[in-house]
């Protein structure tokens, strides 16, 4: 049977030898191929050629018995196979009884998925297979078998040209998923593509220019199969003999060559979309390297123009009469852009430091000075400084015993009166998928995804809130400042020391149960009691409250958001932070900062910390503004990197914070500030010159063989060993966490399977009796924290969880009849 291509006004024309047109098909662009003459009438693009070929075999299948395939369009359409999806009817093998079954497949991102009908694609799928890693065989002329892992499909086509369709696709779209999960596994380290949007588009044009490469390899591999396949037909048809075999034969070679036809059209048209795409962006490149020649030449430039103005300014520092040889002075140009007018003692200083500037509190840089030479030079820096340089010696004291707390000091001055576990055992080496539990919960919020204990630390989320407390003695030396402004920063470092445990602590600790408490009495030796307790479940919030004997209380109510994003897991804690001195009154407030998990399911895991904290005494309107500068590969600061600014309640800045929350934070007193033009991005540029940085707060190291024991530092090997005397609802008690921890995670499992269960039939408990209320017309009041009770905040206005009071009393009593039964 030949056919002829043929073109005519812009389309494409299928006309057989009778004359008879069976198809035509708009087209800008044709390539013609004329069976008959065997030669080239023009250029046609991919979807007319496939249009007509689809045409051609349509007319092959119309005969008696042959199952007709419907794409997404009007029903007897026969399907195309797309880029990305490709659709139709094939017969699926199902057991002896039935034998094959006609149900509809759709071919989509690298997954085969079949229906009963079209109907249930919106509900129902009966089954997947994943093509990157299936095997595509072909049995006989009709048969497809498709294999991964210990899932085969038996599927048959209803005619052979049918059958190399699917085939055809089947194995596009497995050399697609490849390449697409190579590229997920080379993409483990984690970017921003936000802040490098050119480099992101060049990576894009990159990853575009091959993928069409790769098209162009597959289209090569499906000719030579194709060619291979004619050339045996063709030898075929040279052994026979029989006239009526004779017929047979030329129609499976007319077939096969139309195949190969159609596979090298697409194949050229791959090429022609190769070169016009190459083409394309190799014009914006270009584009873009000579606008990058340009701001280079434009740069060099005005650096030039700065050197210029640095050395006439210089100049003119020297012959001024009335500045002294040794002032430093550091102005600033309109385009943020700080230059220092030095003396000749001072053309170079070793220790000045620049900090960047905080995107949402006024840009700053510091420049640090010598405080002999402010010492001589006092009275001309204490009215920009707010008071006299000396005091930063006055004030020796308290920073001073700040510096000698170090590790090894601290174990010195507090003499624990109980002897506290060093280790726990070891954590076992189990191997999970964490891809197969975590791809059904994509969107989903972590306190509702069920996880083994495979992904957990054994603390919970209670004894997690108590770990802020490691570094207590911040807050006790806070006590004894006497300025509210050196106390804020005290207060700043305790803040920050709170995210110091997580650098490497990807695990997740327990969700605590509804009415679950955590008590940690260290009134003896560390001067502070604590007590936690859930009191919420959904959403999960807990409350805790500290009372120190050395003047201080803090309390908060936190509630846990997160978010799984694929990638990333997203731990966003809400909740105001309180913090009261009861021999100053003075009252702090502050929230804690964004924790993101990254290389949730390729890569090792990382834990980072960004967005801003604001601290603010209600007492004397002083703030400090800090910002957690969130890791970048392409930024050139310290990881991990904190940067603040404490003010008064005036908005004078006193104090520049600078430092890391995984191992320190130091302050720097400012004598000098000096506020520039706006720049460019219309935020204000400030100078200010500091004193040389005194230490507030240095990381512990951790204990030795931390690594198998979860990194906890020494504090937190210590919060979860037991106590006979805490109350039966606190996480010591926690059988689950306890199984977990002496390295018997199977029954660990099970316990948590039991007691997450137990917790639900509670809550439906509860929900009946609500709904009896309501019908009966009474007030449901609901479940009540027993140790807490929802209050205002005056300070806030939010309602939160104050303590009320009683858990020491019945906890020196050791009578916990008020305890419910929850483990």
């Amino acid at each position: 049977m030949w056919c002829v291509f043929v073109v005519k006004l812009g389309s494409v024309r299928i006309t057989w030898m009778n004359g008879r047109v069976l198809s035509s098909y708009h087209t800008p662009l044709m390539l013609v191929y004329g069976e008959r003459s065997r030669s080239w009438f023009g250029r046609v693009s991919v979807p007319a050629v496939r249009c007509a070929f689809l045409s051609y075999q349509q007319h092959c299948s119309a005969r008696p018995g042959a199952a007709a395939m419907s794409s997404t369009g009007a029903p007897g359409t026969p399907a195309s196979p797309g880029p990305d999806t490709y659709k139709g009817w094939l017969f699926k093998w199902t057991n002896y009884l039935k034998g094959y079954q006609r149900r509809w497949f759709v071919l989509s991102n690298g997954l085969l998925s079949y229906y009963r009908t079209q109907a249930e694609m919106a509900h129902t799928c009966r089954g997947t297979i994943n093509l990157s890693t299936a095997h595509i065989d072909t049995e006989d002329s009709c048969n497809i078998v498709l294999t991964n892992g210990g899932r085969t499909y038996h599927l048959k086509a209803s005619c052979e040209v049918e059958r190399q369709r699917w085939v055809t696709a089947l194995e596009l779209a497995k050399a697609k998923a490849i390449r697409m999960m190579n590229n997920q596994s080379d993409d483990s380290g984690d970017e921003e593509p936000s802040s490098q949007s050119d480099k992101s588009e060049l990576h894009s044009s990159l990853k575009a220019l091959n993928s069409k490469l790769d098209d162009l390899s597959t289209c090569n591999e499906l000719i030579a199969k194709h060619g291979a396949a004619l050339q045996r037909s063709l030898s075929e048809l040279e052994n026979l003999k029989l006239p009526a075999e004779s017929g047979e034969k030329i129609k499976s070679v007319n077939e096969r060559a139309t195949l190969f036809r159609i596979t090298s059209n697409a194949m050229i048209n791959a090429c022609r979309d190769f070169l016009d795409l190459a083409e394309t962006h190799s014009r914006k490149w270009h584009r873009a390297l000579q606008y990058e020649r340009e701001q280079r030449v434009r740069l060099e430039e005005t650096i030039e123009q700065l050197a210029k103005q640095h050395n006439s300014l210089e100049r003119a520092c020297r012959e001024a009469p009335g500045l002294t040889s040794n002032t430093t002075r550091v102005l600033n140009t309109p385009k943020g852009n700080a230059q220092a007018i030095k003396g000749e003692a001072s053309d170079e200083d070793e220790e000045t430091e620049y900090f960047d500037a905080m995107e949402d509190a006024p840009a700053f840089i510091t420049v640090t000075a010598d405080p002999k030479q402010h010492r001589h030079s006092g009275s001309n820096l204490s009215s920009a400084s707010g008071g006299h340089p000396d005091d930063w010696h006055l004030e020796e004291n308290a920073f001073h015993s700040s510096q000698e707390s170090n590790h090894e000091s601290k174990r010195k001055e507090l003499i624990p009166k109980k002897r506290r576990r060093t280790r726990i055992p070891d954590k076992p080496n189990y191997s999970l998928n964490l891809w197969s539990i975590m791809k059904n919960c994509i969107g989903k919020e972590l306190s509702k995804i069920p996880m083994p204990v495979n992904f957990n630390e054994p603390l919970s989320m209670l004894q997690r809130l108590t770990e802020d407390l490691e570094y207590h003695e911040l807050l006790d030396k806070a006590v004894k400042c006497e300025s509210s402004i050196e106390q804020m920063c005290f207060i700043a470092a305790f803040s920050v020391s709170s995210y110091s445990t997580t650098v490497h602590r990807t695990a997740k600790p327990f969700n605590p149960l509804l009415g679950e408490t955590f008590e940690l009495d260290r009134l003896d030796d560390l001067g502070f009691r604590s007590i936690c307790e859930q009191v919420s479940h959904h959403p999960p919030a807990a409350a805790h409250y500290v009372d120190s004997r050395n003047g201080w209380k803090l309390w908060q109510e936190i509630t846990i958001a997160s978010k799984f994003r694929g990638k990333y897991l997203s731990i966003m804690p809400l909740g105001d932070i309180h913090l009261e001195f009861q021999s100053s009154g003075n009252h702090y407030v502050w929230r804690k900062v964004t924790s993101t998990v990254h290389n949730i399911i390729v890569g090792k895991l990382w834990i980072d910390q960004s967005g801003d904290i604001e601290i603010i005494n209600y007492k004397t309107k002083d703030k400090c503004q800090m910002k957690f500068s969130p890791y970048s590969y392409f930024s050139r600061d310290i990881a991990r990197k904190v940067t603040g600014v404490v003010t008064d309640g005036n908005g004078k800045a006193h104090y520049v914070l600078s430092g890391t929350w995984d191992e320190k934070m130091e302050c720097s007193k400012i004598v000098q500030s000096s506020h520039g033009n706006s720049c460019a991005e219309g935020k204000q540029k400030t100078v200010y010159q500091t004193l040389p940085p005194k230490l507030l707060w240095k990381k512990y190291p951790l204990p030795d063989n931390a690594e198998n024991m979860y990194f906890f530092s020494e504090f937190a090997l210590t919060l979860n060993e037991s106590d006979e005397t805490a109350a039966p609802t606190d996480s010591r008690n926690r059988p689950d966490q306890r199984l977990m921890e002496n390295g018997k995670w199977d029954e660990a499992n099970v316990e948590k399977q039991r007691l997450e269960e137990k917790q639900r039939s509670v809550r439906r408990r509860r929900e009946a009796e609500a709904v009896e209320a309501l019908e009966d017309g009474n007030d449901y009041e609901g479940y009540q924290p027993l140790w807490f009770e929802r209050k205002v905040d005056p300070y806030t206005g939010e309602l939160i969880c104050n303590y009320k009071g009683g858990y020491w009393e019945c906890k020196e009593r050791q009578d916990w009849a008020c305890c419910p039964d929850i483990f």
